[in-house]
C-alpha cells in the first residue's frame, strides 16, 4: 500500500505541475493575494473574485516547485464557487493534515495526496504555502 500511495503522490503532483488548473493571471481580480516562501523562492499570486458570500472565480499564477504548484492548483479547484464561510474549515483541515499527517482523509482524493508531505519536512511549507496565504487573507479580511 505504501508504494501505491507514493505512486499516487507522484502522479498527482506531476500532473498538476505539468497542467495546473486555473493557472491564469488576472491582475484586475477583486483580491490579489501573495504567497511567497523566501527560503526556497516559491512565489504565487492568487486572484480571487467574490460574489456576495461566495468565491466567484479563483485563479493563480507564478512559479515554484512541483509540490507548491500542484498544491495551489488543487486549492484553486477546491474553492471554486464555495461559500466564504466554508473556507476556514477546508484550509484548516488541509493544513493540519500536511503538518501533522492526520489520518482524517479529506473527501477530495487529490487533497489527501498531500498527506504524504508530512513525511518530508522540507516539503510541508511547499504544500501549505498558498493554503496558508489564503487562510491569512481570510483572517485579516
Amino acid at each position: 500500500m505504501e508504494d501505491n500511495l507514493s505512486l499516487l503522490y507522484q502522479d498527482v503532483i506531476l500532473e498538476h505541475n505539468r497542467a495546473p488548473l486555473f493557472y491564469e493571471k488576472r491582475p484586475d481580480a477583486q483580491c490579489v493575494i501573495e504567497a511567497y516562501n523566501p527560503l526556497c523562492g516559491d512565489k504565487f499570486k492568487l486572484y480571487i473574485d467574490i460574489d456576495g458570500e461566495n468565491i466567484a472565480a479563483a485563479t493563480f499564477h507564478g512559479y515554484g516547485c512541483a509540490v507548491s504548484k500542484a498544491s495551489t492548483s488543487v486549492l484553486m479547484r477546491n474553492i471554486q464557487g464555495r461559500a466564504l464561510k466554508q473556507l476556514p474549515s477546508l484550509m484548516d483541515g488541509f493544513l493540519k493534515m500536511v503538518e501533522n499527517g492526520t489520518e482524517d482523509q479529506p473527501a477530495d482524493p487529490e487533497m489527501a495526496t498531500f498527506l504524504m508531505a508530512h513525511r518530508f519536512p522540507s516539503r510541508k511549507k511547499c504544500a501549505a504555502l498558498s493554503w496558508q496565504a489564503l487562510k491569512d487573507w481570510m483572517t485579516d479580511r
